[in-house]
């Protein structure tokens, strides 16, 4: 992704356009950090040997934008109803609910979903990362500003985790696989800004690396269809497992790493007695499973078809052991937390 000094230079302002919205006192500081590092992001997704990133550019910039324009209205429409208006309560509610809509926009959360998968299916995986991970921290850190537990924030909730779990079933791509998976994890995480700043964070750190440790794989591997998953290469049956592993991690099934935030989410949950919410949430989260167990489903068989030309050896480069090293955290990653908690 980053091959000469200007996409280097565009990677640095669009980290410094994040801070800024992070840091900004005002709403108008905030809407600035955001188009700061949307005008960064554009020139590191265009690629002149895809064809296919210059549609993705086009749709990420005219989403971003009206999600833009919209929250710069809000904001100076709010001034002036709080200027002017002296139910003050009922309005409040209702621009709290439009500014929250931008910003779950800006990130991809259902229902404001539709763009979101069409636009990874445009990215190399490095750009694809970036979207899926660091592009995602200022809209949340922004909402947890800005969050009131109420209906609205339930729908969005809700419909996150269903259409994540449900949108990825009849997919073949990979990169529209993970995109729904992280529509699915924003639920979690809108969820998780019930309970508090530290418990997202913890729950974004984890799902950050988690898919930090698939795409280096993937890329490594350049793997992008669900039918070149069947066929995987078995003459590497460590990084046959290392991905499947991740894979299962990411879906938050025990023993792996990746259960760890979601057993956190859903014991603070039941605490508050938001039982119904957290059962939709699970049950959804098995759905998800499915289609993790679907990717390697080939692997998982004691008997299974190998094609014949595929049987070369991997080749072994710098990425292919750090996806190794990052795997192997992500698999036996709790079962090493929970011995030192234990020993502490």
């Amino acid at each position: 992704m980053i091959n000469n000094p200007s996409k280097l230079l565009f990677f640095l302002t669009l980290m410094l356009g994040s801070l800024i919205s992070i840091s900004a006192n005002s709403w108008f500081g905030a809407w600035v950090g955001l188009e700061i590092n949307l005008l960064s992001f554009i020139p590191l997704m265009t690629n002149t040997s895809n064809s296919m990133t210059s549609e993705a550019s086009l749709k990420y910039f005219l989403i971003q934008a009206l999600a833009s324009a919209t929250l710069l209205f809000v904001v100076v429409f709010s001034a002036l109803i709080f200027s002017l208006s002296s139910s003050l309560q009922t309005s409040n509610l209702f621009i709290n609910t439009l500014i929250n809509s931008t910003l779950l926009l800006k990130m991809g959360a259902a229902p404001f979903h539709f763009w979101f998968p069409g636009v990874m299916e445009g990215l190399s995986w490095m750009n694809g990362l970036v979207l899926m991970t660091w592009q995602k921290i200022a809209p949340l850190m922004l909402l947890s500003y800005n969050f009131i537990f109420n209906t609205f924030v339930s729908f969005i909730i809700i419909s996150s985790i269903v259409i994540g779990s449900l949108g990825g079933l009849n997919q073949t791509s990979l990169r529209k696989i993970l995109a729904y998976s992280s529509i699915n994890h924003l639920g979690w995480l809108t969820a998780a800004l019930i309970l508090g700043e530290n418990l997202w964070n913890l729950y974004f750190i984890m799902y950050s690396f988690l898919t930090l440790t698939i795409i280096v794989m993937l890329n490594s591997l350049k793997l992008s269809r669900l039918n070149q998953a069947f066929s995987f290469n078995s003459t590497a049956p460590i990084m046959k497992f290392a991905l499947f592993t991740s894979f299962l991690s990411l879906g938050g099934l025990p023993p792996f790493l990746g259960f760890l935030p979601k057993w956190v989410i859903i014991q603070s949950l039941t605490e508050l007695n938001l039982k119904l919410l957290v059962t939709v949430m699970v049950i959804m989260t098995l759905i998800t499973l499915f289609y993790y167990l679907r990717v390697g489903f080939s692997a998982f068989m004691l008997s299974y078809t190998q094609i014949l030309w595929t049987n070369i050896k991997p080749l072994i480069t710098p990425s292919y052991y750090a996806s190794l090293i990052l795997a192997m955290m992500s698999t036996f990653g709790l079962m090493i937390c929970t011995l030192i908690f234990h020993f502490m």
